[in-house]
């Protein structure tokens, strides 16, 4: 098993899927790393050798934020928002979505499970 930026990616996979399990890398920079690397596209992760394994992990510490650094600066960027207390730092604070969906109706994974209102019948 392949490790790669603290996550262990699994071995049967083709490398451009394997690396979309690091948190921050999508199909298309995967595409790339292959790309630049010279790595075939169908080629698995168990028939890499050490030294293109070297050669990813090198690729990806310099060229992209992952992982935690990443998860990091997400959570400064919100909890920047919510300090100015700009529109979308109250729209994170309450738990309500962010990108101006509508919440008369759905918006239920943002707010929650239904709570019942007391003596509203219709």
């Amino acid at each position: 098993m392949a490790r790669i930026a603290g996550v262990n990616i699994p071995t049967n996979k083709r490398v451009e899927v394997a690396l979309t399990y690091i948190h921050g890398i999508g199909r298309t920079t995967a595409k790339k790393i292959t790309g630049q690397l010279g790595i075939t596209p169908d080629k698995r992760v168990q028939d890499l050798t050490d030294q293109e394994v070297l050669h990813i992990r090198e690729a990806i510490d310099k060229d992209l934020t992952v992982e935690g650094d990443l998860r990091r600066e997400t959570a400064m960027n919100i909890k920047r928002l919510m300090d100015l207390a700009c529109y979308r730092g109250l729209r994170h604070r309450r738990g309500l979505p962010v990108r101006g969906q509508r919440t008369h109706t759905n918006a239920r994974t943002r707010k929650g499970k239904a709570k019942p209102i007391a003596g509203k019948k219709k």
